[in-house]
C-alpha cells in the first residue's frame, strides 16, 4: 500500500513531504517521479491531469487536498467504484469566514471605492451602511456556511441559509429546497454563495435568481466560479438593481485580461485566496483516512457520488 499525491501547482512537493514528516514509513511518491503504480492504494489530488487516475489499478481512495471535489468528478476517466474524500477543516472554514467578512464589511464602508479614489487623488466622502441594516443570506449550509452563520452573528449580523434539505442551525431560520429559495432571496442584502459545485447548482448565481433579490444587494462568491453567469452579474450590476458584488472564483482562473470584471468599478475580484488548505491541519485528516484504509474501516468525509458533495 502506497500514496500518490498529485497535484498541478507548486505545492506538490510540500504536501508530499509533510505526509512523510508525519508519517515516515508509508511510502508517499510524487506521480511526477518514477513510482510502482500497482502499489498505490490512495491518491491525494487537486486538480489532477485527465486521464491520471485511472493509471493505478489498486486505487482504493480518491483524496481531495480541499473542501471541494468538483474537479474529481470532471474527469470522467475516474472510476465509479473507488470512495472519493474531502477535507473538513476548521482551519480552512475560519478563513473563510474571516474573508467573508471583511468582504461584507468593505462594501459596507465604501472601501473599495476610497481605494480608487485615492488612486485618482479624489476626496468623496459617501453614506455607509451598518450591521443593524441588513440581512446575510448564505446559500450553502454545510461546515463552511454554518462557521460564516455562526461568526456573522457573534459580529451581531442577522444571518439566513439556505440548504438543500432542512436544517436546525441555532440563531439562523435555514429555508430549504427550491420552494423555499425565493422566500430566502427575498430577504438577502447580502447573499453568499458557499454552495458545492454540482450539476444541480451550476449557473444557479443567474439572472432569475438576482431579480428576487432586494435592490441595491451585493453577491459574493467564494465558492466556484461555475455557479455564476458572468452576463447576467454584469446585467444586474449594470442596471442598477444590484451595488456589486466581490467575486474570488472564476470560470478560468486566472481571469483573462481581456474580462470586463477587470475594470468593473462595482465588481471586485481576488485571486482565489478566500482560504487555502493549511497544511498542519489536513495531513493528519489524510493519514488518518490512509489509516482507515489499510484497516478496513470506514473514511471519514466520504462524499456522495449522487450529490456530487
Amino acid at each position: 500500500m502506497a500514496i500518490v499525491v498529485i497535484r498541478q501547482d507548486n505545492k506538490l512537493d510540500a504536501w508530499k513531504n509533510a505526509l512523510i514528516a508525519n508519517a515516515p514509513e508509508t511510502p508517499v511518491y510524487s506521480y511526477l517521479e518514477e513510482h510502482p503504480k500497482e502499489e498505490i492504494t490512495m491518491a491525494c489530488v487537486w486538480k489532477q491531469p485527465a486521464e491520471t487516475l485511472n493509471l493505478y489499478p489498486n486505487l482504493q481512495c480518491i483524496a481531495s487536498f480541499g473542501a471541494g471535489v468538483d474537479f474529481i468528478f470532471k474527469d470522467q476517466s475516474v472510476p465509479g467504484n473507488i470512495p472519493i474524500t474531502r477535507v473538513v477543516d476548521p482551519v480552512l472554514a475560519s478563513d473563510m469566514s474571516e474573508f467573508v467578512l471583511a468582504s461584507i464589511l468593505g462594501f459596507f464602508k465604501n472601501l473599495n471605492d476610497y481605494k480608487t479614489d485615492q488612486l485618482n487623488k479624489i476626496w468623496a466622502p459617501q453614506e455607509y451602511k451598518r450591521i443593524s441594516d441588513v440581512t446575510v443570506g448564505i446559500m450553502g449550509m454545510g461546515a463552511l456556511g454554518e462557521k460564516l452563520a455562526e461568526d456573522l452573528i457573534r459580529n451581531r449580523f442577522k444571518v439566513i441559509g439556505w440548504a438543500n434539505s432542512p436544517k436546525v442551525i441555532p440563531g439562523v431560520d435555514v429555508y430549504a429546497g427550491n420552494n423555499q429559495k425565493n422566500k430566502f432571496l427575498s430577504r438577502s442584502n447580502i447573499l453568499v454563495c458557499l454552495l458545492p459545485l454540482t450539476k444541480e447548482t451550476m449557473g444557479i448565481l443567474n439572472n432569475k435568481l438576482f431579480k428576487e433579490l432586494p435592490k441595491q444587494s451585493y453577491v459574493i462568491n467564494v465558492a466556484r466560479g461555475g455557479h455564476l453567469v458572468d452576463e447576467d452579474l454584469l446585467e444586474y450590476v449594470n442596471n442598477g438593481h444590484l451595488a456589486g458584488a466581490g467575486l474570488d472564483v472564476f470560470h478560468q482562473e486566472p481571469l483573462p485580461v481581456e474580462h470586463p470584471f477587470w475594470n468593473h468599478p462595482k465588481i471586485h475580484i481576488t485571486p482565489h485566496v478566500a482560504s487555502v488548505s493549511d497544511i498542519d491541519s489536513v495531513i493528519p485528516q489524510l493519514l488518518e483516512n490512509y489509516r482507515r484504509l489499510k484497516e478496513g474501516l470506514p473514511l471519514m468525509n466520504e462524499v456522495s457520488r449522487e450529490k456530487g458533495y
